[in-house]
């Protein structure tokens, strides 16, 4: 490397470093203040909001109840006076029911496991008094959670109801009494389960419930597992995720609303999502509501679907609802009747899943190939390993194709220069002449374009695939290296905090980007020696020394099955770029033996004109 090039290499690390080093110590604190000042301001204009749902509240009550909640039955036993959990175990999961509203205070899948805890991934998570999973508030979603003690009856291993009397002073003055139900529904092996929620009329009064137009509102879990820190996870995720019957919302999930119409919406993370799927949408308010609060050290992503006002008639609304992991296998049970307990049809769940949109297609094909060859050899890593060679393999021939060109585009150098000269004050004249000159030379420059279109077509699906392949999360490479796939590899951790570096290290160290940024730079070496000198040699050589160091940096913390994917192409292209310069090495020595003939043609044609003068 020139002085040139090793003062840029320099310069940018100084720069890097100093960014860390400044964003760490002076702008995280000022982020952080700033968005406490939001919560602040947030949580005032949320009390200022309590207050009038307060008010509009303060017209319904509840009433003490012994009636049964199912077919008119007597009630099996004495009202419940005191708080108790209830448990249904299904083949998917272990979930715990409070007879306080009725709701889910915890819900652990059985075959996913918090690598934090090792328990079951907590689905229900950051769970408070005051805010339970799939709890029902009167109104709107301004409005408190119901936490009044509901009547329990279990009417069998998968199901459950909860039920309460209220009453409602309706703007005529008079009250109305209206029994409030939950029915829990769950099967053996579903992912998915049933909410019934019942508003019936008592005394012989048609039910009525409408608080501003809306009668109550369904709210998912706080927040879903695993534990969420966006700020010492970037590669997890917490999104909106919506299906419309025609095209699919996906945002970053923030503190607002979204009023656009709705089949299913739901809170979705890097690997595991709650949906909610209305059995009949036309009752439901359009508008759902996101909320981001900080609660307990972070941040929630609960979401909000409320129902219409009920006016003059017995009502019972279903709901089924998706609590488990973002995998394309599990979504798509959803789409056909027979793969599912509930007999879902078309219901398009695995529009959930995070893809890169038009790239979905290779996506698919590169999931189908990584999956069959798992099948074979039993071990995602190597399944890793053996499918980019196969597209290495595949892709080689782009490769030499591209490098071809550029030899070819050599060679025409001169005479492009010549035409540019000559026609440099009339552009079409000189593509005019351009074009002649590519079709005489055999050559097309957009072919050199389009591999390259190709590769990274193949490498955003690749990236996309492998950062969020759901079958990765928990899987082994290498034992006691590379114990997880989803997350960055780990040979040996610290407790101590050293500032900056524990930042940047998340106090573990990491082998993959060491050997991922060394076979970076020999890739880049081995492909400089592979073009001819020039200026753009001397422009390349920040690129293939300079941005390799920044990428260690940046990529220090990737999902391990992605840094391998880097890795292993990586080694491979020194491989197959040793082949090619091969190959250019020896074209140039064709073009150069050539040039003397050329010359001597072109001496032979001048002589002659001599000659004849």
């Amino acid at each position: 490397m020139d002085k040139n090039t090793i003062l840029a290499i320099v310069l940018s690390a100084i720069v890097l470093f100093g960014y860390f080093f400044f964003d760490a110590f002076y702008m995280a604190p000022k982020r952080e203040a700033a968005y406490e000042a939001q919560q602040a301001a947030e949580l005032e204009a949320q009390a200022a909001k309590a207050a009038e749902a307060e008010q509009l509240s303060s017209k319904v009550s509840e009433s003490p109840s012994a009636a049964s909640f199912a077919d008119g039955e007597d009630a099996s036993g004495q009202e419940t006076i005191s708080v108790q959990e209830f448990t249904i175990t299904t083949n998917r999961a272990s979930v715990v029911l409070s007879n306080r509203g009725g709701d889910i205070v915890s819900y652990k899948l059985l075959e996913h496991l918090d690598k934090d805890t090792g328990e079951g991934v907590q689905m229900a998570d950051n769970v408070t008094s005051s805010n339970h999973a799939f709890a029902l508030s009167f109104g709107d979603s301004s409005m408190a959670m119901i936490d009044g003690i509901f009547n329990v009856k279990r009417i069998d291993d998968y199901t459950i109801g909860f039920y309460r009397d209220f009453t409602m002073k309706g703007d005529d003055g008079v009250d109305r009494k209206f029994r409030l139900g939950k029915l829990y529904s769950f099967t053996p092996d579903d992912y998915a389960f049933r909410l019934s929620v019942t508003v019936n009329g008592l005394d012989g009064a048609a039910a009525d419930l409408d608080l501003g137009g809306a009668a109550y509102t369904l709210r998912t879990p706080p927040q879903i597992g695993p534990h969420y820190d966006r700020k010492s996870n970037r590669y997890e995720v917490r999104q909106f995720v919506s299906w419309d019957g025609r095209k699919k919302v996906k945002k970053a999930f923030s503190d607002r609303s979204y009023d656009k119409p709705w089949e299913w919406a739901g809170t979705a993370g890097k690997y595991f999502a709650v949906i909610v799927k209305p059995a009949d949408t036309a009752v439901m308010s359009s508008a759902v509501r996101c909320s981001a609060e900080q609660v307990s050290g972070y941040e929630n992503s609960q979401l909000f679907v409320t129902r219409s006002a009920i006016h003059g008639g017995n009502t019972t609304d279903e709901f089924y609802i998706y609590v488990g992991p973002r995998s394309e296998k599990e979504l798509l049970k959803y789409n056909s009747a027979d793969a599912n307990g509930w007999k879902l049809v078309n219901a398009r769940f695995n529009q959930a899943l995070q893809t890169s949109g038009f790239l979905s297609i290779i996506e698919v094909a590169l999931k189908w190939c990584l999956e069959t060859i798992y099948r074979l050899v039993h071990n995602w890593g190597i399944a890793i390993i053996i499918l980019t060679i196969f597209l290495k393999i595949v892709l080689f021939p782009l490769n030499k194709s591209t490098a071809l060109g550029s030899i070819k585009m050599q060679g025409l150098q001169p005479r492009m220069k010549e035409i540019q000269e000559k026609y440099k004050d009339d552009p079409q004249q000189q593509q005019a002449a351009m074009n002649k000159l590519y079709k005489e030379a055999g050559y097309n420059p957009a072919s050199g374009c389009l591999p390259m279109v190709l590769q990274m077509m193949v490498l955003f699906a690749l990236y996309n695939v492998f950062n969020n392949h759901f079958e990765f999360r928990g899987a082994s490479f290498i034992h006691g290296w590379i114990d997880d796939l989803s997350v960055g590899d780990s040979l040996f951790s610290w407790k101590q905090q050293i500032p900056f570096i524990s930042q940047f290290t998340m106090n573990t160290f990491r082998l993959l980007p060491f050997i991922y940024t060394g076979s970076q730079l020999l890739n880049g070496l081995i492909t400089q020696y592979g073009n001819a000198a020039g200026a753009n040699q001397s422009s390349m050589k920040f690129m293939m020394y300079g941005m390799p160091l920044m990428f260690f940096f940046l990529f220090y913390n990737v999902p391990s099955g992605l840094l391998l994917y880097w890795t292993v192409s990586n080694v491979l292209q020194i491989g197959q770029q040793m082949i090619i310069n091969r190959i250019l090495a020896k074209k140039r020595q064709e073009l150069e033996a050539s040039k003397p003939r050329v010359i001597d043609k072109a001496m032979g044609g001048r002589k002659k004109k001599k000659g004849r003068r």
